[in-house]
């Protein structure tokens, strides 16, 4: 499957803000957003205005790259989140987050999404006791979600680990580092996610 390969801190001076691609190092002086906070190219700093379209196509590229997914990938949740009850761009949000990759860079078992989806599909991972090694696995309410005994030592995973403190875990998981184990205690509402997107104007790119 197809991969963004170029320098990700390029996506975020696309968007103009910091997308959180890199990790712990998103958070520190080393972030090349808080250097140069400008577009890529040539005439990078002179920002230009979009027509309503380009705004709700940068929306949905935003948050496609927040969660590293690919066109298809993320028209697959729009079509599920427009069919389940509810807001549909609420319901798009949740789909996001409730994936395998996502909840363990939540819980601070990976520094990126990027990174926790390379974990999930090494089979660092077990969802109830069982090896699962999907990325876009979907967890619900009460899962358990617990590093293999034998992937403990994983630098990646204990550096994560260490450095998690910076970004915080939200309060709808629950993490024992102890037991090297996290719970989703209870799906997030909208008010509990804090990312910058505006959801309904990519329900209204695809509704067109």
């Amino acid at each position: 499957m197809a991969r963004y390969r170029d320098s990700v801190c390029r996506l975020c001076r696309r968007e103009g803000l910091k997308l959180f691609l890199k990790g712990d190092r998103c958070y520190s002086e080393k972030c090349a957003f808080e250097r140069r906070g400008f577009a890529p190219g040539d005439h990078g700093q002179l920002r230009k205005k979009f027509s309503d379209y380009g705004v709700q196509l940068r929306e949905k590229q935003k948050l496609k790259r927040m969660y590293g997914l690919l066109e298809k990938q993320f028209r697959g949740y729009f079509a599920k989140a427009e069919r389940q009850k509810g807001i549909t761009g609420t319901n798009l949000l949740l789909f996001l987050e409730r994936r395998l990759d996502n909840m363990i860079f939540r819980m601070g078992f990976a520094n990126s999404r990027t990174e926790a989806r390379q974990l999930v599909r090494h089979n660092h991972f077990l969802v109830g006791g069982k090896p699962v090694n999907i990325p876009s696995y979907l967890l619900k309410q009460g899962d358990e979600v617990q590093i293999r005994e034998g992937s403990r030592k994983v630098e990646r995973i204990i550096e994560a680990m260490e450095t998690v403190a910076r970004r915080g875990v939200p309060q709808w998981l629950e993490v024992d580092k102890t037991n090297f184990k996290g719970v989703v205690k209870m799906l997030p509402t909208r008010e509990d996610l804090t990312m910058p997107v505006k959801e309904q104007l990519v329900v209204e790119l695809y509704s067109k």
